[in-house]
C-alpha cells in the first residue's frame, strides 16, 4: 500500500473534555489519517462535541449509537462503517490519551510487514506503564500473559486495545461471530486474526493513565475476559471459531 487511506477510531462515553484535545493530535500525526468518532448517547454532550468539530473538519467523521452498549460493539460498528468507505487500515484508539497518538507513525511503518500492528505495554521483557493503580496493572499484566497461556497466540499485549488492522484481516475473520466485549474483545480479534494466517507484530508505546474523565473498567469486563479465553480455545479445537 504505497498511500494508504486510515481511519482512526475513537468510541466515547462521556468524553466531552478529552475529545476535542485527542483528535487535532490524530490528525496532526499523518495526512492520511481520517477520524471516526463512535458515540453511545453520552450524556455529557460529548456527540455533539463531535458532531460540531466534523462540520468544521472533513477529516473527521461521527457515527451515533443510541446507548451505552460496550467498547467491542462500538469498534465493531466503527469497522463496518470504515469498510464501507474504502479504507485500507483501521485503528482503534482510546480517547483519555492513555494511547499516544505520537506513535501512530510507527504503527502505521509496521504495515510494510505486518497485518496486524500492536500498540504494546509489555514487548521485549518491558512494562511501559505510566501513573497506573497497581491492582490495573497486574489484572492487565497477567491478564494477557493468561491470555497468551490459554490460547497459545504470539501476542504479549492481547489485552491491549491500541491496535491496527488492515482491511482484509477485518474482512477475513467474521466481525459478526465476535462475541466479545471488552478486554475480551481485544484478545477474541488478534486470536481470531491470527488462526486465520494473519502476522501480528507489536510496537512498544507508553501507555499513560488518563488525567481527566473516569475509567470505563468495571469486576464484569474482568470476569469475561476469564473466561472467554477458553470459549476461544475450545471453539477453535473443535473448528467452531
Amino acid at each position: 500500500m504505497s498511500n494508504p487511506r486510515i481511519l482512526v477510531i475513537i468510541p466515547t462515553y462521556d468524553e466531552a473534555e478529552n475529545l476535542p484535545r485527542i483528535v487535532p493530535c490524530v490528525l496532526e500525526q499523518d495526512p492520511r489519517v481520517d477520524v471516526l468518532v463512535v458515540d453511545d448517547g453520552s450524556p455529557d454532550g460529548t456527540g455533539r462535541i463531535a458532531d460540531a468539530m466534523a462540520e468544521k473538519n472533513d477529516r473527521i467523521s461521527v457515527l451515533h449509537r443510541p446507548g451505552k452498549g460496550g467498547l467491542g460493539r462500538a469498534y465493531l460498528a466503527g469497522f463496518e462503517q470504515g469498510l464501507e468507505l474504502g479504507y485500507d487500515i483501521l485503528f482503534e484508539m482510546d480517547a483519555d490519551f492513555s494511547h499516544p497518538p505520537e506513535a501512530l507513525p510507527a504503527l502505521i511503518a509496521g504495515f510494510e510487514d505486518a497485518d496486524v500492528m500492536i500498540g504494546s505495554r509489555y514487548v521485549d521483557g518491558r512494562v511501559t506503564v505510566s501513573n497506573w493503580p497497581m491492582s490495573r496493572l497486574l489484572v492487565s499484566y497477567f491478564g494477557s500473559h493468561y491470555a497468551r497461556i490459554i490460547t497459545g497466540m504470539p501476542v504479549r499485549d492481547g489485552t491491549g486495545g491500541f491496535n491496527g488492522w488492515k482491511r482484509e484481516v477485518l474482512e477475513k475473520v467474521g466481525l459478526d461471530r465476535v462475541q466479545s466485549n471488552g478486554y475480551a474483545f481485544q484478545i477474541e480479534l488478534k486470536f481470531r486474526a491470527w488462526r486465520a494466517g494473519f502476522t501480528l507484530a507489536e510496537t512498544p508505546i507508553l501507555f499513560t493513565e488518563r488525567d481527566t474523565g473516569e475509567s470505563k473498567m468495571s469486576p464484569a469486563i474482568v470476569r469475561e475476559a476469564v473466561w472467554r479465553v477458553w470459549w476461544l480455545r475450545i471453539q477453535d479445537l473443535f473448528g467452531k471459531l
